[in-house]
C-alpha cells in the first residue's frame, strides 16, 4: 500500500507550511468548507474509519453523538497525549507534518459546529510544541485557521495546550478536566463528553492519527478510504514496532495486513541468533499474544479475536532472552507510579501487585503469591471509573495465563530461569 500519512515525512522540510500546500495541504479543508456539516460526518462514517487512540470507536458516529441543538459552544479536543508504553505514531506526525493535524482538527470542528480546537500535548513533547507553535501561526498569517478560514467566512481558532505529563491525561474525561485547569482525572460518566464535556460542553475527543485521516478522506472520498482496509477497518494504519526486532520504527500498512507480516517483514523480523516469545500488540495495557496467534490481520475486529486489542498499535516483540515476570513487574512499575489516584482498587491495588511481582521476581516469592496476583488483579480490573485499572491489571493477568511456568520456577529455584546478561537487553527496556 502507498504511504497515505507518512508518505513525505522523511523530506527535510516536511514540516513546513510552504511544502504543506505544495502537496494538496488544506485541500480537504476547503471540499469540507463546500459541504454541510451533517454531510461531512456522514462521509466519515461511511469511511469507516475508526478511532486510532485505542479504543476503535467510529469517529463518524462519535461526532453524529455531539449535541447539536445546545446553545452552548462546541469542540474538539485533540488527543496528542500519547503516553501509552510502545507508541510513538503520534509524536512523528506532530513533528513531521503538524499541518494535517490542524486541518483535521478544522475539519473536526465545521463538521460538528465547534469554533475552538483544543491540541492537549504530552507534557515531554516540549521539541513537538516548538515546531507545533511555529508553523500554527504560520498556519493563521495565510488565513487557514482564526478568521475567515480560507475566505469561508467561517471563524475557527486552534489552541495548543502542553500537559504535565501524566498517563492518565490519555483518558479523554482526564484530559478535559486537565485542558479546564484541575487534576487529570476520569469523570463519571454519563454524561459523556459528546453532550457535556469541556467547561461543560459538547465535546468530540479525537486522537492526531484519527484527525490526520480526515483531509484525506474528504479529498479521495469515503469509498476509496474504506478500501485501503478490511470491513469496519477503514483506511491506512500507523504501526510502532519496537523490540527484539531488527528494524524498529513507525510502518504504514492496510489494517489487512497480518502481525506476522508486520513483524517479520516490515521490521525485519527478530534480532538473528533468536526466536520470537510474545507480543504485545497494541500497547503495553492489553494482553499478549503468542507466536502462533499472529497469523491474523492488525485491525481492531481481529486482534480482539484472537484475545487482545490493537489498542494503540503499540507492538512490543520479545524474544526468549525476556523475563516474562519481569514484564508484569516492570510495567506494573509504571501503572502504580501513573495511577491518578482516584479510585481505591487502582490506587492501592497498583502498588500491592508491584509489591508482589517485585518479591517473585527477587526470588522471594512464594506459592500462594500467585493466587494472591490472580485476586488483586480481579479486583481491580472492570471496577474502576476508566480503564486504567483493566490496564493496570492485565500485565500480570496476562503473564501468569501465558508463563505461569516462569512464575513458578522463581519460586522454586529463588532465582530467574533467565541468564543475567539476556535480561539486560530486554525488548520491554528497548520499548521504554
Amino acid at each position: 500500500m502507498e504511504p497515505v500519512l507518512t508518505k513525505y515525512v522523511r523530506e527535510p522540510n516536511s514540516f513546513e507550511l510552504d511544502f504543506f500546500l505544495t502537496h494538496d495541504g488544506y485541500q480537504g479543508l476547503k471540499k469540507a468548507l463546500a459541504m454541510q456539516p451533517n454531510d461531512v460526518i456522514e462521509m466519515v462514517k461511511a469511511s469507516g474509519l475508526r478511532g486510532r487512540g485505542g479504543a476503535g470507536f467510529p469517529t463518524g458516529m462519535k461526532w453524529q453523538f455531539v449535541d447539536k441543538k445546545t446553545p452552548n459552544p462546541r469542540y474538539i479536543a485533540c488527543n496528542a497525549d500519547e503516553s501509552e508504553p510502545g507508541t510513538f505514531k503520534d509524536h512523528l506526525l506532530m513533528e513531521r507534518n503538524p499541518h494535517l493535524m490542524f486541518e483535521g482538527c478544522l475539519i473536526g470542528c465545521w463538521a460538528i459546529g465547534a469554533k475552538v480546537a483544543y491540541i492537549y500535548i504530552r507534557g515531554e513533547f516540549y521539541h513537538v510544541q516548538k515546531i507545533l507553535e511555529d508553523q500554527l501561526a504560520k498556519a493563521y498569517a495565510k488565513g487557514y485557521a482564526g478568521k475567515n478560514v480560507m475566505g469561508s467566512g467561517w471563524d475557527c481558532d486552534i489552541v495548543l495546550h502542553r500537559g504535565a505529563g501524566a498517563y492518565e491525561a490519555g483518558e479523554e474525561t482526564a484530559l478535559i478536566e486537565s485542558l479546564e485547569g484541575k487534576r487529570a482525572q476520569p469523570r463519571i460518566k454519563p454524561p459523556f463528553p459528546a453532550v457535556s464535556g469541556l467547561y461543560n460542553c459538547p465535546t468530540a475527543v479525537n486522537n492526531v492519527e484519527t484527525l490526520c485521516n480526515l483531509p484525506s478522506i474528504l479529498t479521495n472520498g469515503a469509498e476509496w478510504f474504506a478500501r485501503l482496509g478490511p470491513e469496519k477497518n477503514g483506511g491506512p494504519k500507523l504501526f510502532c514496532i519496537s523490540g527484539h526486532v531488527k528494524k524498529p520504527g513507525v510502518y504504514e500498512a492496510s489494517m489487512n495486513t497480518t502481525l506476522q507480516d508486520l513483524i517479520f517483514n516490515y521490521a525485519g523480523g527478530i534480532r538473528d541468533g533468536h526466536r520470537l516469545k510474545a507480543v504485545i500488540p497494541g500497547g503495553s495495557s492489553v494482553p499478549i499474544l503468542m507466536p502462533d496467534q499472529l497469523d491474523v490481520p492488525a485491525s481492531f475486529d481481529a486482534v480482539q479475536k484472537a484475545g487482545s486489542m490493537l489498542g494503540s498499535a503499540g507492538i512490543i516483540a520479545m524474544d526468549e532472552t525476556t523475563c516474562m515476570v519481569w514484564v508484569a513487574k516492570n510495567l506494573m512499575h509504571f501503572y502504580a507510579h501513573e495511577s491518578c489516584g482516584k479510585c481505591t482498587p487502582c490506587r492501592e491495588g497498583g502498588d500491592w501487585l508491584y509489591k508482589i511481582l517485585d518479591r517473585i521476581e527477587r526470588g522471594e516469592g512464594e506459592v500462594r503469591d500467585l493466587d494472591l496476583l490472580t485476586s488483586v488483579s480481579n479486583n481491580i480490573a472492570g471496577k474502576t471509573l476508566c480503564a486504567f485499572g483493566d490496564a493496570a491489571a492485565t500485565p500480570p493477568l496476562t503473564t501468569l495465563k501465558n508463563f505461569r511456568a516462569e512464575y513458578e520456577a522463581h519460586i522454586r529455584e529463588g532465582r530467574c530461569p533467565i541468564p543475567a546478561d539476556w535480561r539486560a537487553g530486554t525488548a520491554l527496556a528497548a520499548a521504554h
